[in-house]
């Protein structure tokens, strides 16, 4: 039991990671920062200069130049899972008569993931040019908090259309940006958002069906076995019932690539149905990621430095104009499904 308890230890730690990651995403003072100083000034005396600037420089080539890094690691991970459960899962389920129907689901689930995926790569996100600029200026109205008439990119030196932002990673404005995702290496902004969202939904829906027949086998081979009706020996000589940690041992050693993908897909499952569930929200709202977190106060410290970047942004909450984009639920939905063209307004 002692690998269970280092195993249940590690998942909690990561829980813990992705709860705190996202409490404190966007604020510069925050224990993550506190520790990273603390640490960075423990270490730096100790790291050569050689490695200090290589790490540096590794970090910025992920995180803040466009890289096709993670897009690999993405069909990666996708590969390695989708082999194991090809090779393993689907012949198990077929011993126990799962249709093929049923089987065949995540492959299909799997192609359209993949269409919505490559048109989150390739689809231009909605690049403000000085060619589109005086028609992309009028779609939306300025709301004189976030956005404010007259603002030029330092970068671009445009004039920036209200709801667009630069992005330093891609060196370009984007209309109705949301964030800059690094597993497709592109922009989200008013031309893929609705295939950003339908790629998030098809992540999800695949991870949960793999989860669902796996675990439905696994619950079919203890069941075969017996395992709920068996005992066993204990140290001290005694005979004990097969309880649930002796059947979940017993699984990781009868199963052990097949029960450690199950935990990956589950775990990748709760990660993207919490993030799916927050940016359909944003979508019911016609509300972006970077206009959620400017109306809280929050700015990226990579893109805003200094806390007084932006200074037509106020950093207090506005409630009255939180959701000023809104058009009801059905017209946000379509307006993200259907993005106005350029030269076709937004009603104030």
């Amino acid at each position: 039991m002692d690998f269970l308890t280092l195993f249940g230890i590690y998942v909690a730690v990561v829980l813990t990671c992705m709860f705190l990651v996202c409490k404190y995403s966007g604020q510069q003072h925050n224990p993550f920062n506190t520790l990273l100083g603390y640490v960075t000034k423990v270490v730096a005396p100790l790291t050569p200069q050689w490695l200090q600037r290589f790490l540096q420089w590794i970090f910025h080539r992920l995180f803040h130049q466009r890289s096709n890094m993670f897009i690999y690691l993405h069909i990666l991970l996708e590969g390695a899972v989708y082999a194991e459960f090809t090779y393993e899962v689907f012949g198990f389920c077929r011993e126990m008569e799962t249709s093929l129907t049923s089987l065949s689901v995540p492959y299909v689930l799997l192609a359209i993931k993949t269409f919505f995926f490559y048109l989150c790569i390739k689809t231009d996100p909605g690049t403000v040019t000085k060619k589109k600029l005086s028609s992309l200026i009028h779609i939306y109205p300025y709301d004189r908090r976030l956005f404010h008439p007259g603002v030029s990119c330092e970068t671009c030196h445009l004039v920036k259309p209200a709801r667009s932002k630069h992005c330093r990673v891609c060196n370009r404005c984007v209309q109705r940006f949301d964030h800059h995702c690094v597993w497709v290496n592109n922009c989200v902004g008013s031309r893929n958002t609705r295939y950003f969202l339908l790629y998030l939904l098809s992540v999800c829906a695949m991870a949960l069906d793999i989860g669902l027949l796996t675990g439905d086998m696994l619950l079919h081979a203890v069941l075969r076995s017996g395992l709920l009706r068996a005992s066993y020996i204990d140290e001290h000589g005694q005979q004990q019932p097969a309880g649930p940690l002796f059947i979940v041992q017993h699984l990781f050693l009868t199963f052990p690539r097949i029960v450690f993908m199950l935990g990956f897909v589950i775990f990748v499952f709760f990660l993207l149905a919490g993030y799916t569930m927050f940016h359909s929200f944003l979508a019911l709202v016609n509300q972006t990621s970077n206009e959620w977190y400017k109306s809280r106060g929050y700015v990226c410290r990579h893109c805003h430095p200094t806390p007084a970047a932006d200074g037509l942004c106020s950093a207090a909450p506005d409630h009255s104009k939180r959701y000023y984009y809104s058009r009801g639920p059905l017209g946000n939905l379509r307006e993200i499904f259907f993005p106005p063209q350029a030269g076709q307004k937004k009603g104030s």
